[in-house]
């Protein structure tokens, strides 16, 4: 059994695979004033809660965004389970083809959706994570990363509306009634959901254009089952993207 980590701005994604089989995945609000110790326990509580033995835990793998903690993490998981956990970047063997102006900007979250999305689907690739930001990854027909797109997440936006708006309040980010909204909170719901479903359709429209060909569409992060049921176009939900592409990396550097 593996112990998967993913180091994002806002959560972190923590989960436990072993071949095809998801025992869990949750998510820890990303603190970078903890200490090791204290992201141990929180980790430990988590694996206790779900009843997994530390003892069956054969290793971990990182993924991360946030430079500041990534060491204070990977501390903590080590010191948890008492044995190696890789991290993902330079010297990490991903298989894959990176075709960007510097491929060490490459957020590692990114690469390891990709990594998983190549594993499990036919090429041209678009991938959509919903975080913080929301990303877009483009992976042609040679299997080349190519670049991408990367937006304001849905919440991030809200929120950076709410800010700046002295009329406007928090909303709860499920879909309202109907499009057109008669009141400010279902206006601000309707905006932030259907705009964001919007704006993916457009992207992949775009997207297809440029490559003369239509792709398979994948999404993943933790804002994506509230957007996509509102999409037009075919896009693939899969919430265990991420943990499986660690999988796939940890694999290939054993």
């Amino acid at each position: 059994m593996l112990l998967v980590i993913d180091i994002g701005n806002t959560n972190i994604v923590l989960g436990c695979i072993q071949k095809e089989k998801v025992y869990f995945i949750e998510r820890l609000s990303t603190d970078r004033k903890k200490t090791d110790l204290e992201y141990a326990v929180n980790i430990k509580n988590v694996l206790e809660i779900y009843q997994i033995p530390i003892e069956e835990i054969e290793g971990g793998i990182i993924s991360s965004v946030v430079p500041q903690i990534t060491e204070v993490v990977h501390g903590a998981a080590e010191k948890l389970i008492d044995k190696p956990i890789k991290v993902v970047g330079p010297g990490v063997k991903t298989g894959l083809n990176i075709l960007m102006d510097n491929p060490a900007q490459l957020g590692s979250d990114l690469v390891v959706d990709s990594v998983a999305a190549l594993a499990e689907h036919p090429v041209p690739l678009i991938v959509v994570d919903m975080g913080t930001a929301t990303t877009v990854c483009v992976i042609n027909n040679k299997k080349n990363y190519i670049g991408g797109l990367i937006l304001p997440g849905v919440r991030t936006a809200s929120d950076s509306l709410v800010s700046n708006a002295a009329q406007l309040s928090q909303i709860s980010l499920e879909k309202p009634k109907r499009l057109i909204g008669t009141n400010t909170i279902d206006c601000m719901k309707s905006g932030a959901m259907y705009g964001n479903a919007a704006a993916l359709d457009g992207i992949i429209e775009r997207i297809n254009d440029e490559l003369g060909e239509a792709c398979t569409v994948v999404a993943t992060g933790g804002l994506a089952k509230v957007i996509i049921p509102l999409c037009r176009h075919e896009i693939i939900l899969d919430d265990n993207l991420l943990l499986k592409g660690l999988q796939i990396i940890y694999d290939k550097n054993r």
